[in-house]
């Protein structure tokens, strides 16, 4: 059952697990619960909170550069633009993986496969992501160290990340921060810790794979090797 939602784009299988536990599934009518349930395509119709499913032919890889205010969901009941009014096609249960918010640009992947969007937004995937931050004040290394090291959260310390300090002005300084997190709103949230204010946040790669060669707004399909090298992290 699991493998059959993941096919239809819904959810990652583990996330499959969760929605026929929680009783969201039925086939042929009939809710099922039991994760070990078998599916005979073209035979049985599965839905999915009341919608059929079905298999996708073939998954959709995007690559947006997400501008500033937006945001990542696919409706905003305060009027807000989305991502989804960036992009120019009709894919069925195409979302984005992970999140930015509403102030931070750049690098988004949305996809319809729901195995990777599991393998890339996991916390235990580690993936590497790197950001571009201008922040105000000035970094001398033991902030740096700090940072590097792992600040406070909620009261649960970040994992060691990599920060490296570009340029530094009079008054703000820019840095590389690459974690491999991903916390609401963690890079703003991790120099908050250490008393410094995000000013400009734009995250570049994600792992190898970096923007370029887009504008703001902009988007491209991933090509297919890009596509493998995402399923390896």
């Amino acid at each position: 059952m699991n493998k059959y939602i993941a096919s239809c784009g819904t959810a990652s299988r583990r996330g499959a697990d969760e929605i026929i536990s929680a009783g969201r599934v039925k086939v042929n009518g009939k809710v099922v619960t039991g994760l070990g349930t078998t599916i005979e395509t073209g035979n049985d119709t599965v839905t999915v909170d009341g919608v059929k499913i079905v298999p996708v032919s073939k998954f959709t890889y995007i690559m947006l550069y997400k501008p500033k205010g937006c945001i990542t969901s696919v409706r905003d009941d305060r009027g807000r633009k989305t991502v989804y009014d960036y992009i120019d096609v009709q894919v069925p249960h195409l979302v984005p993986v992970g999140r930015l918010d509403y102030d931070t640009e750049g690098l988004l992947i949305m996809t319809n496969d729901g195995d990777l969007v599991h393998r890339l937004a996991h916390p235990s995937g580690e993936v590497p992501k790197t950001y571009s931050v201008r922040a105000e004040g000035q970094f001398p290394e033991h902030i740096l160290a700090k940072l590097r090291k792992g600040v406070e959260i909620d009261g649960v310390l970040t994992r060691r990340s990599k920060v490296k300090l570009l340029e530094q002005g009079e008054k703000e300084a820019r840095l590389s921060v690459t974690i491999t997190e991903g916390r609401n709103r963690q890079v703003r949230r991790m120099f908050e810790a250490v008393e410094r204010n995000v000013v400009f946040l734009k995250r570049v790669a994600i792992g190898e794979l970096k923007l370029g060669g887009l504008a703001r707004g902009g988007w491209r399909y991933l090509h297919d090797d890009e596509v493998e090298y995402l399923k390896s992290l």
